[in-house]
């Protein structure tokens, strides 16, 4: 049987009709071209073999035509001759006008047209139909590797005026086949159920069922297979084939894995060779293997790196590590030889800064803790990164070290923000079955007119708080850290409108802080405040309030020392992935005043990532609290509450604790609290984790006690459920919806939460 392809096919008709009107050799005085519309004469005489005074032949006819058709960008070619003027008649290919997909939700048009460009199907182009079939061919490979092998491509050509043409492609993509069996053979020294553990295509999807086939997460687990037998020794391991075959009705997929597990090997003898800049004692101490323990490539290339970020932290940025091994195959031992050249040291030029249209340049590099005209050191060009993303001032900041051209030893460190806004008008909502709709107000700005100075106004308008304040911190008082803010407050709470007790403070008073970085990470604070409370009592106050009035009075003037300790390694101050969060407080009002009473807090927030963009946040909060000299206990406004969107979401404000902490099924608060929460949460899918949208699983627990109670941790409260925050162009929105666990007749929900904030 034998193959033309189109090429072939047209070149062959249009030499069989030339040859059926075949004309006497003659030679060509001119050449004329008709039919052009968008090509260039010049384009064609480019292409055209036949010259003026050439002797135009049956030979140079065939090569004209075969040059011409070669092009694409006819369909059709005829030659006639008017006295010894050649002329060439020819018609053109439709442009290309559009190119538009249908039906692709889960590969990307971008995608797709890259895919069509590497063909030559691109908008604008010659529409050649000879291509279409390998276009289908080739988007069809797109799909196979995502395991959708039912796809189906179809194309819809529509002619417009002007020879032009749209391209319709019609895809209908089908279900990803699933995963029935994976098998491994040739393992001996692991079974199956081991080795496919580690695997993410095998086991059942998140909620529930097959895993659906795709080859790039495969490959990644084939990666990790020869990565489980490398850190165990098996440095002669290898995947020999894989085969992957589909039911006859495409939805099944059978996968066989062959591999040759090897001999494991142990270490002999670990050496470092090349120019130590520092001791090899201190080299060794980066260097997490053994001799005489199995080989593991994973320590090994955890040396490699030590080393080149050690070497990077002292300047050498330009480091070079390699790990070459000696293998004896008759002791089954490796000698690992770390080749080590720590090359030029590498000192900084310039240190810019760009993107920061609102923020003040000094705002920015004083957060920047790499110093110019310093030797490089990765570690501080990373922490202040993480440093200028702590501020929360930047929706994101990259950084890059550019060589300074014509030397080998100097570099420019340029960071780049993006700022997002940092003035926030919130206003808050809320529902519940005794309080009804709850609204608030507030005003803040945490990089007010560039400055990094905070500035917030809060106006708590609600039916249980009326509370106005106005709070100042500049973070920089001093040029070495240490800030210095004030707050000034006036506040009215009628909790006769609530299920909390029932009665009425009205205050005013104020506050000076300072703080006194002690490292990167650790902070002191101190601060003096005044409160002048009055507090009011009714006729359905419960009794513990009365007795406390009768016992102190009801208007009290407090002055009040607290401080905290706080460490702070988070990787940015929104929507952290990674780092922990620990603060310790203490605040004490001292004699002198109407009340003396101290409290005691400890909070630790701790984030951490698996699985590339999982995140998880563990929170545990502890706080006490009680009366010394004259007081006896706590002042009732001073009592811990637990329950409501910021502790146990799910629960009323305030609605959880013991029977000591309620009075006529109203609760009063307590000297003592635990609260807890346990966040997940899911991957984005967006490669800034620190912008758009943010949604999680959580589990919280909580519980206030009286001060005569004995702690039970059987009577904690607990909830489960939704949670999600955006940042939205309308402002901040905070959702949650929760469900009690193990719900007691007593207890007092509130299921769904909602809060808008506005940013500006």
């Amino acid at each position: 049987m034998y193959k033309f392809n189109k090429l072939g096919l047209a070149v062959f008709g249009a030499l069989y009709f030339s040859n059926a009107y075949a004309f006497d050799e003659f030679k060509v005085r001119d050449i004329r071209l008709e039919g052009l519309q968008r090509i260039s004469l010049g384009t064609v005489f480019n292409y055209l073999p036949i010259k003026i005074g050439d002797n135009f032949t049956s030979k140079l006819s065939s090569q004209a035509i075969k040059a011409l058709y070669k092009t694409g960008s006819f369909k059709d070619i005829n030659f006639e001759r008017e006295g010894d003027v050649l002329v060439i008649f020819v018609a053109e290919r439709p442009a290309i006008s559009e190119i538009k997909f249908e039906g692709n939700d889960d590969i990307q048009t971008d995608s797709l047209e890259n895919v069509l460009k590497q063909i030559g199907l691109i908008k604008g182009r010659v529409f050649d139909p000879s291509v279409l079939e390998r276009m289908k061919q080739e988007l069809k490979r797109q799909y196979y590797s995502l395991g959708k092998y039912s796809v189906k491509v179809d194309t819809e050509i529509t002619t417009l005026e002007r020879n032009r043409v749209n391209v319709q492609i019609k895809i209908a993509e089908g279900d990803s086949a699933e995963i029935h069996a994976i098998n491994i053979v040739g393992n001996k020294k692991f079974n199956n159920e081991k080795l496919l553990s580690r695997f993410e295509s095998a086991g059942t999807g998140f909620f529930g069922g097959k895993k659906q086939y795709s080859k790039q997460i495969l490959s990644g687990d084939l990666e990790k297979l020869k990565s489980y037998y490398l850190d165990r020794g098996y440095i002669n391991f290898s995947v020999n084939s894989t085969q992957v075959s589909i039911s006859p009705d495409k939805e099944d997929i059978y996968i066989t894995i062959n591999v040759s597990e090897g001999e494991s090997y142990n270490i002999r003898e670990v050496k470092l060779i090349g120019d130590f800049i520092i001791k090899e004692s201190e080299l060794r101490k980066l260097v997490p293997i053994q001799v005489n323990e199995v080989f593991s490539r994973k320590k090994t290339s955890k040396s490699r790196s030590n080393i080149t970020e050690k070497l990077s932290s002292l300047g050498y940025a330009f480091s070079n590590v390699n790990v070459i091994p000696d293998i004896d195959n008759d002791s089954k031992t490796v000698a690992l030889n770390l080749y080590i050249d720590p090359g030029r040291r590498v000192y900084v030029r310039r240190v810019n800064v760009s993107g920061n249209t609102k923020t003040k340049d000094e705002v920015v590099r004083r957060e920047i803790r790499q110093m110019e005209n310093g030797w490089l050191s990765t570690d501080k060009v990373a922490q202040s990164r993480t440093r200028l993303n702590r501020l929360g001032y930047f929706e994101s900041v990259n950084v890059e070290t550019p060589p300074v051209q014509g030397t080998n030893d100097q570099v420019d460190v340029n960071y780049k923000v993006s700022e997002r806004p940092t003035g926030q008008i919130t206003a808050g909502l809320g529902f519940s079955d005794t309080q009804g709709v709850i609204l608030n107000f507030g005003l803040s700005q945490d990089n007010f007119v560039g400055t990094g100075k905070r500035v917030a106004i809060n106006i708590d308008n609600s039916q249980v708080t009326k509370r106005y304040s106005l709070s100042i911190n500049d973070p920089y008082y001093t040029i070495d850290g240490v800030s210095r803010g004030f707050t000034v407050f006036s506040r009215q709470v009628d909790t006769s409108r609530t299920n909390i007790v029932n009665y009425v403070t009205n205050s005013l008073g104020g506050s000076l802080n300072f703080g006194i970085p002690l490292t990167e990470n650790q902070f002191m604070n101190f601060s003096l405040g005044y409160d002048d409370t009055e507090l009011v009592t009714g006729s359905n106050t419960v009794k513990s309030i009365v007795d406390f009035t009768e016992e102190n009075g009801n208007q009290f003037v407090t002055y009040t020392v607290s401080s905290s300790w706080q460490f702070d390694n988070r990787d940015r101050s929104l929507f952290a992935t990674k780092g922990n969060k620990t603060r310790v407080t203490t605040e004490l009002a001292v004699p002198g005043g109407d009340l003396e009473y101290y409290k005691l807090g400890f909070q630790t927030r701790h984030f951490f990532t698996f699985a590339s963009d999982w995140t998880v946040m563990a929170n545990l909060e502890l706080g006490t609290g009680a009366g010394y000299g004259d007081t006896s206990r706590l002042p009732p406004y001073k009592n811990y509450f637990v329950g409501g969107s910021r502790s146990v979401r799910g629960y009323n404000s305030g609605s959880i604790g013991s029977p000591n902490t309620k009075e006529l099924g109203i609760s009063i608060g307590g000297s003592s609290r635990i609260l807890s929460n346990l966040e997940l949460v899911l991957p984005s899918g967006s490669e800034n984790t620190a912008s758009g949208f943010r949604f999680s699983l959580f589990v919280d627990s909580g519980f206030v006690y009286a001060q005569q109670d004995k702690v039970d941790i059987a009577d904690v409260r607990s909830s489960y459920g939704v949670s999600a925050i955006w940042l939205a162009p309308i402002g901040i929105l905070r959702f949650s919806l929760a469900a009690a666990i193990d719900q007691q007749p007593a207890d007092d929900l509130q299921s769904f939460q909602f809060t808008l904030g506005s940013a500006f």
